[in-house]
């Protein structure tokens, strides 16, 4: 009996810059798909960067078709202005796949480091290095795209417990 692979993608929620993986999962097989990181112009109002954010985000989803989705949680922000205005970039990562009619999991960031780098307090760089050992075809091109596949790749370690946790909520 053969494992139908399913396609996540991560998200790595920023204001200024939010990045998206894609990766197949099979069984414990993973294969890369696509990253990037979608820009908001900050010279433009709030409701517009957000705009711009869900637009790109919406167009990621539209072309590479995920079945489950998966973001990383926020950790407190020292200034409550920036750590609000996270929450809101934050919010259009979890509601552009949820519109998609995506299944959403959330994972804190010191999981998805120690799942994808073995330390909870991994740094960016050996986050980045250890999704090119795990996704060798990878093309992150940026950190926020890099930990958008970290994101997709614990979900892919992590989701019949994280869907089960999603299923009982509905």
């Amino acid at each position: 009996m053969s494992v139908s692979p399913i396609r996540i993608i991560g998200i790595d929620p920023g204001l200024r810059n939010l990045g998206w993986g894609v990766i197949d999962c099979e069984g414990s097989r993973l294969a890369f798909v696509a990253c990037g990181s979608i820009h908001s112009d900050a010279g433009l109002p709030l409701a517009a960067r957000l705009r711009q954010l869900h637009d790109g985000l919406a167009g990621a989803l539209a072309s590479h078709a995920p079945h489950e989705a998966a973001v990383e949680e926020t950790f407190v922000n020292r200034d409550p202005q920036s750590a609000l205005k996270l929450g809101q970039a934050r919010g259009v990562a979890l509601l552009a796949p949820a519109l998609a009619g995506l299944p959403v999991a959330e994972y804190a960031a010191n999981l998805v480091k120690k799942t994808v780098a073995g330390a909870g307090h991994a740094e960016k760089a050996q986050i980045a290095m250890m999704v090119r050992i795990l996704l060798p075809r990878s093309d992150a091109a940026s950190a926020d795209a890099a930990d958008a596949l970290a994101v997709a790749i614990t979900h892919a370690q992590h989701r019949r417990a994280a869907l089960l946790k999603i299923s009982a909520t509905r």
